[in-house]
């Protein structure tokens, strides 16, 4: 019996924005924005939903796991768009 992988449209990619003080403080001086995304999320599917969801243009994105366990992506924003206008459209700030 073999094993299907699934595709990323299958499972939810991005799960919810992170929210706190340097979370925050990145989206002011850094145009970056944070969300916590799925275990099997890969860079290239995150870049992909940002894009799709935000209609922006995502520079890189860094992807890590922190202590808690949880998946962390910070996504660069082009400097032609705003991180804070995403961040107020999604309530975080």
């Amino acid at each position: 019996m073999k094993k299907v992988k699934k595709k990323p449209e299958e499972f939810e990619v991005i799960l919810y924005p992170l929210i706190s003080e340097k979370a925050v403080n990145m989206i002011e001086k850094e145009n970056k924005i944070c969300f916590i995304v799925n275990k099997k999320a890969k860079k290239e599917d995150v870049k992909r939903v940002v894009q799709d969801q935000y209609n922006v243009k995502v520079d890189a994105v860094k992807i890590l796991n922190d202590r808690r366990g949880r998946k962390k992506a910070m996504v660069k924003i082009n400097k032609e768009f705003k991180a804070d206008a995403i961040a107020t459209r999604l309530g975080v700030v």
